[in-house]
């Protein structure tokens, strides 16, 4: 009897490790399982792109040359239309300052007289910047913002300037053999984001 209990017991014992190992197995089979169910996920990726280009102010005036008056006498006068243009891409302000030698030291810059108005000499409109020496001439600021004086121009537009200058009939022998050379400076900026 002593041998069929013990058989019985060594057969209860292989059950439970069977078991045992049948529950380790499963156990192991289910993580394995759960592992490649996460690595088996679904997955999208998509792109998208932006291009920037900036845009321009691209200040021209002409002629290039506006004046070249030579032999003049006291009562002399001139006018020459100047087309200031825009052919950026954006809208800007612009503004004119001059600066005049006198090699000779007679000062002729201060003695002849300039007006500018808008508009062409043929049909002048409101004046841009009033009679005054020659040297002297200017309207706006280069000063960035927008200034007192300043004019616009919107992309791709232009607009006239008659400037118009005079040689006083009161201008005296000192002024004989005189010269003088003015440039005339347009200075731009943008008007966009530019208060």
């Amino acid at each position: 009897m002593d041998q069929p209990a013990n058989d019985h017991g060594s057969k209860r014992r292989q059950r439970r490790r069977r078991a045992l190992v049948v529950v380790l197995l499963t156990s192991a089979l289910a993580t394995l399982g759960a592992g490649a169910m996460s690595l088996a996920v679904f997955t999208d990726s998509q792109a998208t792109t932006g291009a920037w280009t900036t845009g321009t102010i691209v200040l021209g005036v002409s002629p290039s040359t506006a004046f070249s008056a030579s032999n003049i006498l006291p009562g002399a006068s001139g006018s020459q239309d100047i087309t200031v243009s825009n052919s950026g891409t954006g809208a800007l302000r612009y503004a004119l300052s001059t600066s005049a030698t006198n090699t000779d030291s007679k000062g002729l810059a201060a003695q002849l007289t300039l007006t500018i108005n808008a508009g062409t000499c043929a049909s002048p409109g409101a004046v841009v910047y009033a009679t005054g020496a020659l040297g002297s001439a200017a309207f706006g600021s280069n000063a960035q913002g927008a200034q007192a004086g300043d004019r616009s121009l919107a992309a791709g537009a232009n607009e006239n300037l008659c400037f118009a200058w005079s040689f006083p009939l009161s201008s005296g022998n000192g002024f004989r053999n005189a010269a003088t050379t003015a440039t005339f400076t347009f200075d731009a900026e943008q008007t966009s984001n530019n208060p």
